[in-house]
């Protein structure tokens, strides 16, 4: 598949974490990447026998980019970017209640 195909749609959200989320109230879509900057935990099966780690997946299924990897930035239209430790929802919350009072909602 061609790359700017790729960065046109929400693809392996089980991969990436990348997720939507509209609200009800001010019609606003919120585009979510969790990012990570370290090593991505290691995980697998466990083998029963030797207690070693096999089928190691921490690489593909990390849940979360880079910053590198992220598809939110200006040149392909997002605006009022922000960066936030913690759950997006709270962050989310926050601004479109801040958003619902400028539109008198």
């Amino acid at each position: 598949m061609r790359q700017d195909i790729l960065k046109r749609f929400l693809t392996n959200t089980d991969e990436t974490g990348r997720f939507l989320m509209k609200s009800r109230i001010t019609g606003i879509i919120y585009f979510v990447e969790p990012i990570y900057t370290g090593k991505t935990p290691q995980w697998g099966d466990v083998d029963v026998v030797t207690k070693k780690l096999t089928g190691q997946y921490g690489s593909k299924y990390t849940g979360a980019i880079t910053k590198k990897e992220s598809l939110i930035t200006e040149e392909n239209g997002f605006v009022n970017i922000g960066y936030f430790k913690g759950s997006p929802f709270g962050a989310i919350d926050v601004r479109d209640k801040e958003h619902q009072k400028r539109m008198g909602l």
